[in-house]
């Protein structure tokens, strides 16, 4: 194995741990770090994976956004949140995501119970019940992304050669 190989490896294999960190810990790009590991291992190593399987990597990749976004929006309206929940979980995510894990979800759920309460004037139980959905939603897109990494890296290792 020359340097550039071994480089290549540890580069690919860096980038795709830090990517299935990153799909639990906030501030990390999870699957876009996933998907830049198996462009750059193309780049580096030409020859070692094909473009289709980069591409289908990419699918899972998109599939992987559409279900951070969704996760929370769903949770929350199945709950009886409003559009006013929905950015509130979405602004308490994106200010939570900052510190903790912990206070992601703390964020999402006060976020939409802020928005609702006041914004959508809904009553104080509406508005902790639409948080607590976003709150499920979170979790159940961060298991959507969660799973979505793993396929992506098993797709990965499965068609290198």
């Amino acid at each position: 194995m020359g340097e550039m190989e071994i480089l290549a490896w540890r580069l690919t294999i860096g980038l795709m741990l830090a990517g299935l960190l990153g799909v639990i810990v906030p501030l990390l790009p999870g699957t876009t770090l996933i998907l830049l590991a198996a462009i750059v291992h193309k780049l580096l190593l030409p020859t070692a994976l094909g473009w289709n399987i980069v591409g289908w990597i990419a699918a899972l990749w998109f599939l992987s956004v559409i279900a951070d976004f969704a996760g929370v929006v769903i949770g929350a309206r199945l709950f009886g949140g409003s559009k006013w929940g929905m950015a509130g979980a979405s602004g308490g995510a994106f200010v939570g995501m900052f510190f903790s894990l912990p206070l992601l979800l703390l964020g999402t759920i006060c976020g939409a119970m802020i928005a609702e309460r006041f914004l959508a004037d809904k009553t104080s139980r509406q508005a902790l019940r639409a948080g607590l959905g976003a709150a499920l939603g979170f979790i159940v897109s961060t298991l959507a992304r969660l799973a979505l990494a793993i396929a992506m890296i098993a797709l990965f290792f499965s068609a290198v050669r």
